[in-house]
């Protein structure tokens, strides 16, 4: 029986001298990794227009954000982290938490464009130009006179280009122009242009025009 209790003894005090440690290796974590709160802007080479849906993460941890409309950001960090700042098409940037922070920082980060030039590439529709040239040398077009002059009407010329759809060039700008306003209006209201008062002034404006004419 003495054994036992001597044993239990001493696994009395191991458990406590363990729980010390335990205790001031937790102080001395929490001394050393301190929680702030990181915020800021990031902006491009302009130095004026932040950047929206811009990553801002830390890799050893595998948390982070991403920055809002205007650019801006806010995420809480500790000392010694070492963040990323990415987005498409510009060059990422990194950051390292120094211990002579605040617990409230802010940051201004501006991102460099990261442009890729690609060699010229001609598109012909022939394999040579020279196999091009004697197809459009063998071209026989119709005279003038078997020309159908219903087909150059000009009412039905304007009805055919008002009645005609998008080609390739207006669908690819009407398809940049979403993705602007959904990357604009990502993290935000769209606005509805019924309720912008320079609209209704504007067409206002209008009316009073033609019924001047």
């Amino acid at each position: 029986m003495p054994n036992i209790i001597l044993l239990k003894n001493i696994t009395k005090i191991a458990s406590i001298a363990l729980l010390l440690s335990l205790g001031f290796y937790g102080n001395s974590i929490a001394q050393t990794k301190q929680v702030l709160q990181l915020s800021g802007i990031i902006l491009g080479e302009d130095s004026v227009s932040g950047l929206p849906g811009v990553h801002i993460y830390v890799p050893k941890r595998g948390q982070g954000t991403t920055s809002n409309y205007v650019g801006y950001f806010s995420m809480p960090a500790l000392v010694g982290d070492s963040i990323v700042f990415s987005a498409v098409g510009y060059q990422p940037a990194h950051y390292v938490v120094p211990d002579s922070v605040s617990k409230k920082t802010t940051l201004i980060v501006e991102l460099v464009t990261d442009t890729t030039f690609l060699d010229n590439i001609d598109i012909l529709p022939f394999p040579t130009e020279e196999i091009f040239k004697e197809a459009v040398l063998a071209l026989n077009l119709p005279p003038e006179d078997e020309i159908d002059k219903d087909h150059l009407n000009e009412e039905l010329l304007t009805l055919m280009v008002r009645s005609m759809p998008m080609d390739a060039s207006m669908n690819y700008r009407h398809y940049m122009n979403e993705m602007i306003y959904n990357q604009q209006y990502k993290y935000g209201v769209r606005p509805n242009p019924f309720l912008n008062p320079f609209n209704w002034a504007k067409f206002i404006r209008s009316i009073k025009e033609k019924k001047n004419k």
